[in-house]
């Protein structure tokens, strides 16, 4: 009787050992390419007033409010289906 012994292949030969370290790997570039994007482009700094900021903001808010009665008028008009009633006192 006669042995034949072969050889075994490299694991580098085996496709399935790739497909189990490319998950991995593609992580590790996927982590590599985030931070290069954080480092690349920082977040701003919020401004140290930023209160005082939103409160201007409301005070803007509340001066223009009359400008925005026509467009609470149609939005109510659409929702209900009742026109508006007229604001204008008839001319005498």
């Amino acid at each position: 009787m006669q042995k034949t012994v072969q050889s075994a292949l490299p694991w580098w030969r085996f496709g399935h050992v790739w497909l189990v370290l490319a998950g991995p790997a593609i992580v590790i570039v996927a982590g590599f390419f985030t931070l290069y994007l954080a480092i690349r482009t920082p977040d701003p700094v919020v401004s140290e007033d930023y209160y005082r900021q939103g409160m201007e903001i409301n005070k803007t808010l509340e001066t223009t409010s009359g400008s925005l009665a026509p467009a609470v008028q149609a939005r109510n008009h659409a929702a209900t289906g009742v026109p508006p009633a007229a604001t204008a006192s008839p001319a005498k």
